[in-house]
């Protein structure tokens, strides 16, 4: 069959995105599905730092390659041996596809699913196929979903079946954001009820983490970031108190807010100033979790000295630590009761011929969870 699909082409495209273009609209050619594959129609893709991060080069893939990973969708056609998935179910995509049989998934670690891991950097999907054509030659997908396309083929261990009465559209939100900032203060960091914990970098994902955190009980969360317009939205969201970055004694304040800092700090915004931020934030014996993406050069160092003499705790936090079949489920029927207003979160709804203007509106920093709406 034929789709539309936002196509990247060349890496490190400078903006504005509009203008300069980077995701190009093609009409592809979509295989049907494979063995253990399943045809999607998409229904919302969120946009992701993590797929900005593709366009300008930050997190290399190879290109041709089809963009986009937080989305939903609804089942047109499932391939052989799918048994548990219908046409007209909704699916959440997630973007690591877990095969269940290697030593991560065994112990319940499936974010860290070795053969996962090795299809999304080759851009194949979980069986080491490629779906997606383009003329004579193949085009790669975004970690096994390529949610920026009217219809995509993905790994049955890349959906997560919606049941519960949900707006589809929001749906979208759980594949990424919401895994990633959630699991990271709930499964990572298990942030225990009373505790005090600062999340910095408020876009999607660390918003999810402040909301995570609240929802675990947390008793301050503070909210530190670059822009005012984010701290604003965190503290309408319950933020304990904010404090914006670009002040010199942002980490002071935050110590003194905590008197002597708080007891999680998570690094979300992809860059080792945060994550050094983060660290110093964090009191004697707490813990600093990042779930933050900077260039594969950057490199922190970490003070050893206070790791071992404060008995420090450093982690990082790969899709929020989760098992998607148990979390997504998990954290709707927690959005359903109250407990993870993730409807807040949502920004502008585009259509797919208006996605490089939604990664201006990302770069500039002032977007909330902007969404390509089919």
């Amino acid at each position: 069959m034929k789709t539309r699909a936002a196509v990247l082409h060349q890496l490190g495209m400078e903006g504005p995105y509009a203008q300069t273009k980077p995701l190009k609209i093609e009409e592809l050619t979509l295989d049907p599905p494979g063995p253990g594959e399943v045809l999607v129609k998409m229904v919302a893709a969120g946009l992701c730092h993590s797929d900005l991060s593709t366009i300008n080069g930050v997190r290399p893939r190879p290109v041709p390659m089809a963009l986009g990973h937080e989305a939903s969708g609804r089942v047109v056609q499932v391939g052989e041996g799918v048994t548990d998935l219908r046409a007209g179910d909704l699916v959440a995509l997630v973007f690591v596809p877990s095969c269940g049989h290697c030593l991560p998934c065994m112990e319940g670690r499936p974010a860290l699913c070795e053969p996962g891991a090795e299809a999304n950097g080759k851009g194949t999907l979980l069986s080491g196929a490629r779906r997606l054509h383009m003329g004579t030659g193949d085009v790669h997908h975004h970690v096994g979903v390529s949610a920026f396309a009217e219809h995509a083929v993905v790994s049955r261990r890349s959906c997560v079946k919606v049941e519960a009465d949900i707006d589809p559209i929001e749906a979208a939100l759980f594949g990424c954001a919401v895994l990633t900032g959630v699991g990271a203060a709930i499964n990572t960091a298990g942030v225990k009820a009373g505790t005090t914990a600062a999340v910095i970098g408020l876009g999607g994902v660390g918003l999810c983490a402040m909301l995570g955190a609240l929802a675990a009980g947390a008793s301050q969360v503070i909210a530190v970031d670059l822009h005012d317009s984010k701290l604003a939205a965190a503290k309408a969201l319950g933020a304990t108190a904010t404090v914006n970055a670009r002040d010199p004694d942002a980490v002071s304040r935050v110590r003194e807010l905590t008197k002597g800092g708080v007891d999680y700090a998570f690094e979300m915004a992809g860059s080792t100033q945060a994550m050094e931020a983060a660290y110093r934030m964090t009191r004697r014996g707490g813990m600093t979790v990042t779930a933050g993406l900077p260039h594969p050069d950057d490199k922190w160092p970490l003070q050893q000295l206070s790791l071992v003499a404060e008995e420090r705790t450093v982690k990082g936090s790969y899709v929020g630590s989760c098992v998607p079949g148990r979390d997504v489920p998990r954290y709707i029927d927690l959005y359903l009761r109250g407990k993870l207003p993730i409807d807040k979160l949502m920004g502008e709804r585009l259509k797919l011929d208006d996605i490089n203007r939604g990664f201006d509106r990302m770069a500039s920093g002032e977007a909330m969870r902007d969404l390509i709406v089919f």
